[in-house]
């Protein structure tokens, strides 16, 4: 029988001096440890979806789906026991290191064995007294994307671990991680997370498929695909599509697929596999039920590779076809139109949207190199110069440019490229808004854009969430959260959820709702704890909610990722397209919170 096998985020803890505390005083260290893992363990494995695997004496052994979140539990779990620790005498305090790594790993029943394990037990026993060290798998899926900083320790030679293994220490401020857990967000302790409600039409999220390549580096073959198969699926106004993003949240795991189906409330769910050797393709698919997990459909498409679009267009028919007699074949016409006939084109577009979906500095960096080259091999390629423009909109928003004006001169104009070359493209559509009005400051355009991206395609929550800030820009704050909730119902699980999110905020203090806007500034910055823009919404919302105190401290931290910040110049860097009224009330709590003119 084939061992069953998965990938996950496997964090190891123990207490540190455990044997002395116990021969000082058995009963208390015990009761105390006790009280740790009620307290301050379980609370954070329920908020970051982690699973206790075992207890081994003193220690344990945790599982989570996604290194982030393990990583994030990690420091929270050991800043809260630090504060905890903090009325308690230092030779009875629990102190904890601890090891986290992201590998393969054996599963049996409830219990996981195999290397993984091994290289995270064996890295906390080398973590200091109340640290993390993580491996190099971890690293590169945290960084950027967890407000911690990492000290490269080298190759580690650990006990029974044949190879050495590249580790890395965790440092993070105690002051960014106060605003994980607060009085006005209480953790669940117990219950599972209520599904999301069914559409009133049919409902599908595609999952990545996986690759049986024999060369690794063609996941972003594979992850290609996908998104063109979502796509040609969106197009359908009789379906509701999960998007991308929230869809590729499950990357890497082996889900149960009815527990897809409650978290992003759908009833369909479509898994697969792509295998490329030389110049043949083959896609594989399945349609599951996920409300109780029953195959409706499977089927297996070969070609080659330059019919690939073909091969894409007819997994979405097929499964379009299976979901209900309703839905009319003529609906998926689209992707009729190939992106691009030029094959290397495509490849040099995939890799870029494979470092773009990184979303770190360096990463957005590659993606840009490989959208110019797609856009070099393919001049009439609109979708790479669209998202050559989308990077530098992201540089932009994460103070990474390196020449601002230069920079918006070549946003707009490979954005205006995109749209002579196909204006009747969703996808260029909604990303050409984005760019108008965050780069290029034209809202009016910039709307029209959006709405005629969500008339072609319903189902682009990217659209919807451009759509909402436009309106935000334009004064209809009300519409413009109808629209951002939209959003985020078609992409739950975005990871860069943040922007729709700090646009809630965005629209909630502009109503004067600052308790609303402090609660989904904070979202945001759980998401991408740098965000500058939801920094300075929450900053605002502490200052005229009342919370002068927070504010300050918010402002401390905003500082040390903008430290030239100040008033006079806020209003032309972040708010010129408002209106007047508008951006003096951001300005008024800036000045509350002690920003310098």
């Amino acid at each position: 029988m084939r061992e069953q096998r998965k990938l996950a985020a496997i964090l190891a803890a123990d207490v540190v001096g455990y044997s002395r505390l116990m021969g000082r005083d058995e009963a208390g260290t015990l009761a105390r440890l006790r009280k740790v893992r009620s307290e301050h363990l379980h609370p954070i494995l329920t908020k970051y979806g982690g699973r206790l695997v075992k207890l081994t004496g003193d220690g344990a052994l945790l599982e989570f789906p996604s290194a982030v979140d393990a990583l994030s539990a990690a420091i929270e779990f050991q800043q809260t026991v630090a504060e905890a620790n903090g009325d308690q005498p230092a030779d009875t305090a629990l102190v904890f290191r601890m090891g986290l790594h992201l590998g393969d790993l054996i599963v049996d029943g409830d219990d996981l064995y195999g290397d993984g394990v091994n290289i995270a037990a064996r890295l906390e026993a080398e973590a200091p007294a109340g640290g993390v060290l993580i491996s190099r798998t971890v690293h590169e899926a945290v960084a950027g994307r967890v407000q911690a900083s990492f000290d490269d320790l080298g190759n580690l030679a650990l006990k029974n671990i044949e190879r050495p293994v590249q580790a890395f220490a965790v440092k993070w401020e105690p002051s960014d991680w106060q605003l994980c857990v607060t009085a006005e967000e209480p953790v669940v302790l117990t219950g599972a997370p209520t599904p999301l409600p069914l559409p009133d039409k049919p409902s599908i999220a595609v999952l990545p498929f996986q690759n049986m390549s024999a060369d690794p580096e063609q996941e972003y073959f594979a992850d290609g695909i996908v998104e063109d198969i979502i796509t040609g699926l969106s197009r359908n106004r009789e379906l509701f599509v999960i998007a991308r993003n929230s869809s590729f949240s499950y990357k890497g795991k082996s889900p149960d697929i009815r527990q897809v189906g409650r978290e992003l409330g759908v009833r369909y769910v479509l898994e697969g596999s792509v295998r490329k050797a030389g110049s043949r393709v083959r896609i594989t698919g399945q349609l599951i039920d996920a409300r109780n997990g029953a195959h409706l459909w499977a089927d297996r498409f070969d070609g080659d590779l330059e019919d690939v679009f073909q091969l894409q267009d007819d997994v979405a028919s097929s499964v379009v076809s299976t979901i209900g007699p309703t839905i009319e074949r003529a609906e998926i016409d689209r992707s009729a139109s190939r992106p691009t006939e030029i094959l290397l084109a495509y490849d040099q577009y995939l890799r870029g949207l494979s470092s773009y979906y990184k979303f770190s500095k360096e990463a957005c960096e590659t993606a840009l190199t490989h959208f110019q080259a797609a856009a070099g091999s393919d001049p009439n390629y609109a979708r790479a110069f669209v998202m050559s423009a989308i990077c530098h909109t992201t540089r932009r928003a994460m103070s990474w440019s390196v020449d601002l004006d230069r920079e918006k001169v070549q946003a707009e104009e490979w954005t205006r490229r995109a749209l002579q070359l196909d204006p009747r493209d969703s996808f260029v559509l909604a990303r050409a808004a984005c760019v108008l009005s965050y780069v290029v400051r034209n809202i009016e355009e910039a709307s029209t854009l959006a709405d005629r991206a969500m008339e072609l395609d319903p189902n682009d929550a990217y659209a919807w969430t451009w759509s909402g800030w436009t309106r935000e820009w334009l004064g209809d704050q009300e519409d413009a959260l109808r629209r951002f909730e939209h959003a985020i119902r078609l992409n739950p699980r975005d990871p860069q959820i943040a922007v729709t999110y700090n646009g809630m905020a965005t629209a909630e203090f502009r109503l004067k709702r600052f308790a609303e806007a402090e609660k989904w500034a904070r979202k945001a910055l759980q998401e991408i704890p740098n965000y500058q823009a939801a920094l300075r919404a929450l900053i605002a919302s502490q200052a005229l909610g009342g919370h002068v105190d927070q504010a300050k401290e918010t402002l401390a931290r905003y500082l040390r990722v903008d430290p030239n910040a100040r008033v006079s110049t806020m209003r032309e860097r972040f708010f010129p397209f408002l209106l007047a009224e508008a951006a003096e009330q951001h300005l008024d709590g800036f000045r509350i919170a002690g920003m310098l003119e």
